[in-house]
């Protein structure tokens, strides 16, 4: 680890590890912010210095996810949580219908809050075999005059990821990246809408990243409270009232760790290499480890695999506990264990626990 800093292998499912890079410039500049002699939690969000940070944080995301000219960057509140109904308050009208994609627990929540609100149908779904793979394109049914179509691009619960995005055909594709942007090169052209909580590869919790296209923006309904409406955030830069000013100072600082590390691209050989050496330890370990996740939609960033039994699940936990790992128990939708290796969790972590279950498969397989 750097500078002999002794750290946990970090492996929670959110809040996620942030880089230690990262956390040491805060704890630099927690008292003291650019010589003004404030936290920069003391600042007002209306004085040049936050404005600063503010306006780079968006920068940033635009760089590193190449968003093209006629989107807007927002920092909003309430996590993706309140974006499953934010999407449809402002984009469901009467008299249309939308279509979501159910491939686990967040995308269910997102559909049950659309119905709610308007008309909502399953486009497709895998919940039938407890959400081990992703629908095919051609299961997806939807037509030309739906709202838009709803994905989750990866499924913390049941690990398993978007290998590629459905071509929506002008009908407005809309994703929840809460557990991956950032974590690949995207083409964020291929969407009308974008939102991801920030607490898993962006930064801490506290603040929801959104993309959107202007065009979207203005077909958006009006007769909504000023704070759930997308046009309030897009009018004002996200300061309609005092945004989460430290939660972004931390994605800026997240996102220019990215940048060094050589962005997207670099983010998505660094989490390949990582979620490889798990998955090929599960491959090999002739049925000891069995992944939850279908080999073709398994997730690059939540590795989940059973074993055995219960009773060598809860040694193997209890051992990587005392060993100092953390955040390995599997979800109870699943069981067994689960591995989130976001960003910032180092390769070392994964090497660490890669050794560990080798060794636990030859004492106990």
């Amino acid at each position: 680890m750097e500078k002999n800093v002794t750290r946990a292998h970090n492996f929670n499912a959110g809040p996620g590890a942030l880089p230690l890079t990262a956390l040491e410039q805060a704890q630099a500049e927690l008292l003291n912010f650019n010589g003004t002699g404030m936290s920069i939690m003391e600042h007002s969000h209306r004085g040049k210095d936050y404005d600063a940070v503010h306006n780079q944080a968006i920068a940033l995301v635009k760089e590193l996810l190449s968003v093209p000219e006629g989107y807007e960057v927002l920092f909003l509140q309430g996590g993706a949580s309140l974006q499953f109904a934010m999407v449809p308050m402002n984009f469901l009208p009467a008299g249309k219908q939308a279509g979501y994609v159910m491939t686990g627990v967040w995308s269910e929540k997102a559909y049950e809050e659309a119905g709610k609100l308007g008309k909502a149908f399953i486009a497709a779904s895998a919940k039938e075999g407890n959400y081990c793979r992703i629908p095919a394109f051609d299961e997806i049914t939807y037509d030309a005059a739906s709202a838009y179509l709803h994905i989750t691009s990866n499924n913390t619960i049941y690990g398993t990821e978007w290998q590629a995005f459905p071509d929506s055909k002008g009908v407005p594709l809309i994703a929840d990246m809460s557990s991956d942007i950032l974590s690949r090169p995207i083409d964020v052209s291929k969407f009308a809408l974008i939102y991801a909580g920030a607490q898993k590869n962006l930064g801490p919790s506290g603040v929801t990243v959104v993309i959107i296209r202007r065009d979207l923006l203005e077909q958006a309904n009006q007769n909504l409270p000023t704070m759930l409406k997308y046009g309030t955030y897009a009018k004002d830069n996200s300061m309609y009232n005092t945004p989460p000013t430290f939660s972004i100072y931390m994605v800026k600082l997240m996102l220019e760790w990215v940048k060094a590390q050589g962005g997207a691209v670099a983010m998505e050989k660094r989490n390949r290499q990582k979620a490889a050496l798990l998955y090929d330890i599960i491959d090999a370990s002739n049925g000891f480890y069995q992944g939850h996740a279908r080999p073709d939609a398994r997730s690059l960033m939540n590795v989940t695999f059973r074993l055995p039994n219960q009773e060598l699940e809860k040694k193997f936990l209890e051992q990587a506990k005392q060993a100092g790992f953390v955040g390995l128990n599997g979800h109870r939708l699943v069981g067994g264990c689960r591995a989130s290796i976001y960003n910032a969790v180092p390769y070392e972590s994964c090497q660490a626990l890669g050794d560990l279950m080798l060794a636990f498969q030859k004492k106990n397989g």
